[in-house]
């Protein structure tokens, strides 16, 4: 669907809700809305690889590193409705590190898409173990989903948390306590 396309079914959906496209304040809207849609599932257009290039760095380091409170939007696909929150990421690292900043962009290149939180969480998961190859990763998520806020059980204060662990599993076991220490404090 190109742009004209776009505009022809927004100002059609407006006028079902009883609403004038072509009143004043309105007039821009389906632009606006056809932006807005393309920044917030920018995901789908980025490119993974250019973006995860000379993101990981030799290091010694086998200590926990953790990066907390990565503020993500995202869509649920769903009811096309907002869901947003924070993003815990920490791993013990195996001989790589990862730039800090490319932890973020990960969390946000699958949040800028339709989702649901536990494949997001997942796809962050995967795509950070599959770039560190680090002893063990762990991804936490906290969001308030507003399918569930304004709509529906209206229940505002809600928030759904999700988590992924990655390594094996006495890796796992033995990073567990540190990093739910970390994500606490």
């Amino acid at each position: 669907m190109n742009e004209s396309e776009f505009r022809v079914a927004l100002e059609s959906l407006l006028r079902e809700l009883g609403e004038d496209p072509d009143r004043a304040g309105m007039e821009k809207t389906p632009q606006r809305v056809w932006e807005s849609v393309h920044y917030l599932t920018r995901g789908y257009r980025e490119n993974l690889d250019e973006l995860l290039v000379d993101a990981t760095f030799q290091n010694p380091s086998k200590d926990l590193i953790m990066v907390r409170d990565i503020a993500f939007n995202s869509i649920c696909e769903h009811h096309i409705l907002p869901f947003y929150g924070t993003v815990h990421v920490g791993y013990r690292p195996d001989g790589r590190i990862i730039g800090l900043s490319k932890i973020a962009r990960v969390v946000d290149h699958f949040a800028c898409r339709l989702q649901v939180q536990e494949r997001l969480t997942s796809q962050i998961a995967d795509t950070l173990f599959d770039v560190l190859k680090p002893r063990t990763l762990a991804v936490t998520m906290s969001a308030t989903h507003m399918c569930m806020a304004v709509r529906g059980v209206q229940k505002l204060d809600s928030r759904a948390v999700s988590s992924a662990w990655r390594g094996a599993p006495a890796e796992i076991e033995d990073f567990r306590a540190e990093y739910l220490s970390g994500i606490s404090l």
